[in-house]
């Protein structure tokens, strides 16, 4: 994951708080709203902004417990937990609204319908979040292309009402 960049403390930069504002926007820093990127220092891939500022859509579903665990009790490497509703879906990363303890590597929490209740759209749109102005995402791209299969794995739809909402959008319906 790109937040930890191979550390395995709770922050890239360490295992405290002590020097996060060199690092992360949060609340007692970032004035009430997100902040222009590559103003914090990057973590040791050279990443600005993985910790704070916004909290980052991730591809897997919330669960309250988190990861998965294997029948040893370890947690399993690059675990991903398929969503199959809509709600909620993981957000990590934490934001400028969060305080710092909340922008931990592997802080985490579950998208909502409340998020979007300012949506001027009918049908309400699947990807519009009026009322999340702490959320956002990043744009990456995997150093070697993936397979046609991986590609059909990890960048489809993965629910059949996501489908078809974006079906109908594509169709210029309502």
């Amino acid at each position: 994951m790109g937040v930890r960049a191979g550390t395995t403390t709770a922050y890239s930069f360490g295992a405290d708080t002590e020097a996060i504002d060199d690092y992360a926007w949060h609340f007692d820093n970032a004035d009430d709203e997100y902040q222009p990127v590559g103003k914090k220092k990057p973590n040791p891939w050279g990443l600005h902004d993985m910790h704070g500022n916004v909290s980052e859509w991730v591809l897997d579903s919330y669960t309250k417990t988190g990861y998965s665990i294997d029948a040893d009790g370890k947690l399993i490497a690059n675990p991903l937990v398929w969503p199959s509703e809509l709600y909620p879906r993981c957000v990590r990363g934490g934001s400028w609204d969060d305080d710092p303890d909340r922008l931990r590597s592997a802080a985490r929490r579950g998208s909502s319908k409340g998020w979007k209740v300012q949506d001027p759209q009918l049908p309400k749109s699947i990807w519009y979040h009026t009322d999340a102005r702490w959320l956002g995402f990043r744009v990456v791209r995997p150093l070697e292309p993936p397979s046609v299969e991986e590609q059909a794995r990890f960048w489809g739809p993965d629910l059949e009402r996501v489908r078809e909402i974006m079906e109908k959008q594509r169709k210029g319906g309502r």
